[in-house]
């Protein structure tokens, strides 16, 4: 059975559509990727799955149970996590405190001591052990990525949606990343990557699913997405096929 299930789900705002339609479901364990246009919908479906805005229509399932128009601290309490493309760290506090933050708002029964005491081997998970104790504003952009990164994995989370968790980020930075991905997924935690940079998306995700103006144009394995007719046109260009041809052929 998929942990979560999308079934018809749409969004209006006015008279636009930002989500069409969308029905999909995602696997335990699996690293699928999410990717389209700017202005594709992305962002508004994890919105809708994660309770930040409820359906125009449709329903979506977690765990076969209708979690549609849920509230996003009844979607933590689930193991429904996310991180955002822009990060959002609190940014007087230091990194474990705000890694914290994260298990004290999701998992009952923690007390600050005890969250704080958690939050430390997360920390060292992510590669910030170092910097533990340094106020959010301090750290670089990798750093902070790292940390939205360990609040979402914090949250004990059964699905994590990373928006953008790559961007910024140098070719060293974005394969620890990748490779901390792999892990969690390897763990049984189901990971949806929202991503331009093609490369990853190609080498660490099973499967990829396609928007664009709202509407899912594709859902398959990443080398049927890639020699889509229609993926090509509305996102991958011709310039990203003929490139991928010399780079097989080199």
């Amino acid at each position: 059975m998929s942990i979560l299930e999308l079934k018809s789900v749409t969004r209006n705002f006015g008279g636009l559509a930002a989500v069409d339609g969308v029905t999909t479901s995602f696997e335990k364990g699996k690293v699928v990727g999410l990717i389209g246009p700017n202005g594709a919908g992305k962002t508004t479906l994890v919105n809708l799955i994660t309770g930040v805005v409820a359906p125009s229509s449709g329903e979506i399932l977690f765990n076969g149970k209708p979690i549609t128009g849920i509230k996003p601290y009844n979607a933590a309490h689930l193991g429904i996590a996310r991180t955002f493309q822009i990060v959002q760290p609190f940014s007087e506090m230091n990194a474990v405190s705000n890694v914290a933050a994260a298990i004290l708002f999701s998992r009952p029964g923690y007390t600050p001591a005890s969250s704080y005491q958690a939050a430390l081997p997360i920390i060292e998970r992510v590669g910030l052990g170092d910097h533990a104790e340094k106020f959010a504003s301090d750290l670089t952009l990798a750093m902070r990525k790292r940390l939205e990164l360990a609040k979402a994995i914090a949250m004990n989370p059964k699905i994590v949606f990373l928006d953008e968790v790559n961007a910024g980020l140098n070719s060293a930075e974005i394969d620890q990343a990748s490779r901390l991905i792999q892990e969690l997924a390897d763990e049984g935690i189901t990971i949806v990557l929202i991503e331009h940079l093609m490369k990853v998306v190609m080498s660490i995700c099973s499967r990829i699913i396609v928007l664009q103006q709202g509407r899912l144009i594709a859902d398959g394995a990443p080398e049927e997405i890639s020699h889509d007719p229609a993926v090509i046109e509305a996102y991958l260009g011709k310039k990203y096929m003929n490139k991928r041809q010399q780079d097989n052929v080199g």
